[in-house]
C-alpha cells in the first residue's frame, strides 16, 4: 500500500456535500478533500463556494462548486446531471443543508416553521431522490462502496424541560439510515446470484442518539472470483 493511499484513503471517491457554504458542510468539504475526495460542493451563495473551492486547490485538493437551493427539486436534479456528466456519478453524499429558527410556540411563527420543512425535510428529500441512483450504481459496480450521510441534530431525537414553551432550535432528519439500507441492499444485490449477495448492510457515523449524524455505507460486492 502506497504512502498516498495512507494518507488519502478517499482517492478516487467523489463526496457531494450539501450546505457547504459555511459550518459543519464547509468543514467537512475541506476534509473530505485533503483524504483525497473529489469534493463536490453545493449551496445557495455561490461567492462563499467560490471561496471554498479556491481554499480546497490552494491546499491540493480538488473540488467543483455548483449553486443551487436543495428546495428546488429541479436544480438539485440538474446538479445530480451535472455530476454524473463531469465525474461520472457520486459515491459519497453528505447531505447537510437545514436551518434552525427558533421561536416561542406563542409567536406562531409559520413562516419559520415552513421554511425549516422546505429545507430540513423537503429539501433533505429532494437531494437523496436525485443522487440515490448514483449512489446504488456505484454500490453495484466491482468492489464498488457508496455512502449516505443524513445532518440531523441532538435536539432532534432529546426532549427537554424547557422546550415544552420555548422550543430549542431543532434539526430533523426524517430518514431512517436501516430502512434505506435494506430496500438498497435488495437493489445493488438483485443482479448477483444470492450465494454473493450482502444481507447485512455496514453504517458509519456516530450513534443517533449521542451524535449529528447517521449513515448509511453500502455492501461491499463481493468478487466473482
Amino acid at each position: 500500500m502506497s504512502t498516498q493511499s495512507i494518507a488519502q484513503p478517499l482517492q478516487g471517491r467523489v463526496a457531494v456535500i450539501t450546505g457547504a457554504s459555511s459550518g459543519i458542510g464547509e468543514a467537512s468539504a475541506e476534509k473530505l478533500a485533503a483524504l483525497g475526495a473529489h469534493a463536490v460542493v453545493l449551496a445557495r451563495r455561490a461567492d462563499r463556494l467560490t471561496d471554498l473551492v479556491a481554499r480546497i486547490k490552494k491546499n491540493g485538493g480538488s473540488a467543483t462548486a455548483i449553486t443551487a437551493d436543495v428546495t428546488d427539486r429541479a436544480a438539485i436534479q440538474a446538479a445530480a446531471d451535472q455530476v454524473a456528466a463531469e465525474r461520472g456519478g457520486a459515491d459519497l453524499l453528505l447531505n447537510n443543508a437545514g436551518v434552525m429558527l427558533p421561536a416561542p410556540i406563542e409567536e406562531l411563527a409559520t413562516d419559520q416553521w415552513q421554511r425549516q420543512i422546505d429545507l430540513n425535510i423537503t429539501g433533505l428529500m429532494n437531494v437523496i431522490g436525485a443522487f440515490v441512483p448514483q449512489l446504488v450504481k456505484a454500490a453495484g459496480e466491482g468492489g464498488g462502496v457508496a455512502d449516505l450521510i443524513n445532518t440531523s441534530s441532538i435536539a432532534a431525537r432529546t426532549s427537554s424541560r424547557t422546550s415544552r414553551s420555548t422550543p430549542a432550535p431543532r434539526r430533523t432528519s426524517p430518514i431512517s439510515p436501516a430502512t434505506c439500507a435494506w430496500n438498497w441492499a435488495r437493489r445493488t444485490s438483485a443482479s448477483r446470484p444470492s450465494s454473493q449477495a450482502s444481507s447485512v448492510p455496514s453504517y458509519r457515523g456516530t450513534s443517533p442518539t449521542r451524535g449529528r449524524s447517521t449513515g448509511w455505507r453500502a455492501p461491499r460486492r463481493p468478487s466473482s472470483g
